[in-house]
């Protein structure tokens, strides 16, 4: 028995399942626990499939192994993925860092260490995946023998299972490449299996095939309209829209430089390379044509059945983009999300085994860097660039508005947002007001300060003493380790505060905003540039933000292709912070000089006045006599940029061309994966 066996044996039962679906008030069993014996007998199969409620349930069951993107527990059984002690593919790309140095990400791939041997943090065998499948075909392959279930029924459960099937196997896809294929079930009896690895075109097309035959017998949208397609009792559960979706993003993956293009990423002479199971072995243009048929066919649907629409603001102001943006993607009834997954946990309840109580105390602080900071636009879509904008006295001094723009008004100092207001719900930044009602949109309370002496930075970036009896400064930097602000910047997506405390948290596993910008990748590739930069706009607009093109007139965008899909990489940073998109982005495109260039963080300084009158760096608390006559809070602030130290990456040291770099590309297959002899061989450079 080589790899199935695991996956054919009775495991634990579910540990999470999607509670919003189970109607059923019997004592019945999930997922695995269903099956009690080994799948090749036919006792308790003929028990679950011989009632249409218990099928339901084992379908409910299903869904709770799909991909989580939220570590937030450390239990035994969990899937890799949602463990904190490994991490999330964020926090490998240049926009985060993470700072807790318990982590797999911390001390084996920032130290280079990582190897074939060890658990990488989307495990091929640790993530529920095989699992998933094989308890998909389970119920494709037995729903026909459900009684009480009429055919509508029987094709609708069937093309979920296919689109969790799919699901889970893009989700391998896109981290190692080429997989073995299962179309069926294995009975549990065998003593070997021959299940080599596919090349990428079969691996791709077996996905497709697969959403292709579900997408007929899926519902566009659970709209509410009749009883079985409320959406309340069925969020989360896969729709046509979703597997359109799915299907567009699969072939968008293979369409991308690493696995279409006329070398393989690392050099073509690997026996993977040689076999096409990491890469088509060739470029072909026509691939880009496939995965833009899958975007028009989306939006072709969308315009004639409606129902998924961008959440737009209510106002023309800062807060109402800021609101617009947040529910769009967090809010569980919006109708921006394809396709969601949750756990059933309570949402904050298992203490700091939770997403949402781990990044307070710094083990979930993926840091935004200084980079992620950068990439963000002026409030109307002109670009950020420091060494400009600081000769512009945009950053420091009396004009000085990073991050917000103050002014004087009845002895008071007022201040509105100066940048893309999508910043301030990814990065929590120095200035940002603690309390954003979630009703209103109005932000209310206290700021952060997250200046060196500052009462929310304590110190974690940079300390300041004073010498009291020279009354001068020793200044440290710092950068602490588990802490919340080490970088200057504190995260802020999906974590928000206490209004989604002990609630479910999804994770938006596609969403239509992300379609808009594969759609303008895919016009953009073709070289349908204004097209492509018309799509982009539908996003910028939503947030208040001028045009792509109009604000970049210097690059020429609707002459140069390479130059708009940079553009468009970088709204798709912007846009899809915390969603796994800018890992998926810099492996697609090959971006070694994203993981090779070094990262950096900010110190921010508070400006008063001296003796003389002077504006100086002020290292005193925000209080007392250090108020300047009841102003809320100071207006000008100085900067100091300085590279991450803590952990630094040895991969800053390297060249993007060493094989050592390349080989990141995917991730690598398990030694004793490897060892059971069933056909897979390693990916390049592990």
């Amino acid at each position: 028995m080589k790899l199935y066996q695991k996956i054919s044996t009775c495991g634990a039962a579910v540990l999470l399942f999607f509670s919003v679906l189970t109607s059923c008030t019997d004592d019945i069993k999930f997922g695995n626990a269903f099956i009690e014996k080994a799948p090749g007998g036919t006792t308790t199969i003929d028990s679950v499939f011989g009632n249409a409620e218990y099928t339901r349930q084992f379908l409910t069951g299903l869904y709770a192994l799909q991909y989580y993107g939220l570590p937030y527990s450390n239990r035994a059984g969990i899937p890799i993925s949602q463990n904190p002690y490994y991490g999330k593919l964020d926090a490998l790309t240049d926009c985060y860092q993470i700072h807790w140095n318990q982590t797999a990400i911390f001390n084996s791939y920032y130290s280079g260490s990582l190897t074939a041997n060890d658990t990488p943090i989307f495990s091929y065998t640790g993530d529920k995946v095989w699992e998933a499948i094989r308890q998909g075909w389970l119920l494709i392959e037995n729903i026909d023998k459900v009684p009480d279930m009429d055919e509508r029924e029987r094709a609708n459960l069937a093309a979920q299972a296919k689109c969790i099937i799919a699901s889970r196997y893009f989700d391998l896809f896109s981290l190692y490449g080429g997989l073995p294929l299962l179309d069926h079930t294995l009975t549990g009896s065998e003593g070997s299996y021959e299940t080599p690895r596919a090349t990428i075109e079969e691996t791709v097309n077996f996905i497709v095939k697969l959403l292709d035959e579900a997408i007929g017998n899926l519902r566009w949208a659970y709209n509410g309209t009749t009883t079985d397609t409320d959406a309340t009792n069925n969020t989360g559960r896969w729709t046509a829209a979703g597997a359109m979706a799915l299907k567009a993003k699969v072939l968008l993956f293979a369409a991308s430089p690493i696995y279409n293009a006329n070398e393989g990423y690392f050099g073509g002479s690997s026996e993977a390379e040689q076999q096409h199971l990491v890469w088509y072995g060739n470029y072909d243009e026509s691939r880009w044509d496939r995965a833009l048929k899958a975007c028009e066919d989306f939006f072709t649907r969308l315009n004639a059945e409606g129902y998924y629409e961008l959440t737009q603001p209510t106002a023309k102001n800062a807060n109402a983009y800021r609101q617009a943006y947040r529910m769009g993607y967090i809010y569980q009834g919006s109708k921006e999300v394809l396709h969601s997954t949750r756990v059933a946990t309570v949402y904050g309840s298992q203490g700091t085994y939770c997403w949402w109580s781990w990044v307070p105390i710094g083990r979930n602080s993926y840091l935004p860097t200084l980079e992620y900071m950068s990439m963000f636009p002026w409030s109307d879509g002109t670009p950020f660039d420091w060494e400009n904008d600081s000769i512009r006295g945009r950053i420091t001094g009396t004009n000085g508005r990073l991050f917000y723009q103050y002014s004087e008004y009845r002895g008071s100092i007022t201040k509105k947002p100066s940048r893309d207001p999508r910043l301030y719900e990814n990065i929590l930044v120095n200035g940002t007001t603690e309390t954003f009602d979630w009703v209103s949109g109005t932000p209310t309370g206290d700021s952060y300060e997250l200046w060196v002496n500052g009462y929310d930075q304590g110190g974690q970036v940079m300390s300041a003493t004073e010498d009291k009896q020279t009354q001068e400064w020793e200044l440290k930097l710092q950068e602490q380790l588990t802490s919340r602000y080490s970088t200057g910047f504190g995260l802020i997506k999906y974590y928000l505060g206490e209004e989604y405390h002990r609630k479910f948290m999804h994770w938006v596993y596609l969403s239509l905003d992300e379609m808009y910008l594969m759609y303008a990748e895919c016009l953009a590739q073709k070289g349908r540039l204004e097209d492509a930069i018309k799509q982009v706009d539908i996003i910028r607009s939503r947030v208040g933000m001028s045009g792509l093109n109009t604000k970049n007139p210097s690059l020429k965008l609707t002459e140069n292709k390479d130059r708009l899909i940079e553009e468009i990489l970088r709204e798709r940073a912007c846009e899809l912070g915390m969603s796994n998109n800018r890992y998926y982005d810099m492996i697609r495109y090959k971006r070694t000089d994203w993981i090779t260039k070094p990262l950096h963080g900010l110190v921010t300084f508070r400006m008063g006045k001296n003796s003389r009158g002077e504006m100086v760096r002020s290292y005193y608390p925000w209080k007392g006599d250090h108020r300047n006559a009841g102003v809320i809070e100071p207006s000008q602030f100085d900067y100091w940029r300085f590279e991450l130290f803590n952990r630094r990456r040895v991969q800053w040291d390297m060249s993007e061309n060493d094989p050592d770099i390349k080989k990141l590309m995917l991730f690598p297959l398990p030694i004793t994966e490897i060892n059971k002899g069933y056909g897979l061989i390693q990916n390049p450079g592990w």
